[in-house]
């Protein structure tokens, strides 16, 4: 499937980018956040962001985002079983 998102056609030049590199970060930007929100798979999100899934992996830090993301309760668990 395609989605089309309408954009300001100033906008890639604005951030210092060419409009593919732009597109490719967008697609990259959403991908990354449906991955952090617990949406997304990171096969399923690399697939989205056009990249393969050790790349998609190798880039959340751009975006602030482990890799593996645990919650207290999870961290508390591995902690009692270590």
């Amino acid at each position: 499937m395609q989605m089309q998102i309408d954009y300001p056609d100033s906008l890639p030049d604005l951030l210092q980018t060419t409009r593919p590199q732009f597109e490719a970060e967008a697609r990259m930007a959403m991908a990354v956040k449906l991955y952090e929100l617990k949406r997304l798979s990171s096969g399923l999100a690399a697939r989205l962001a056009g990249v393969n899934r050790v790349e998609f992996l190798f880039n959340l830090h751009r975006y602030g985002v482990a890799m593996i993301a645990h919650d207290d309760a999870d961290l508390a668990a591995d902690l009692a079983h270590a």
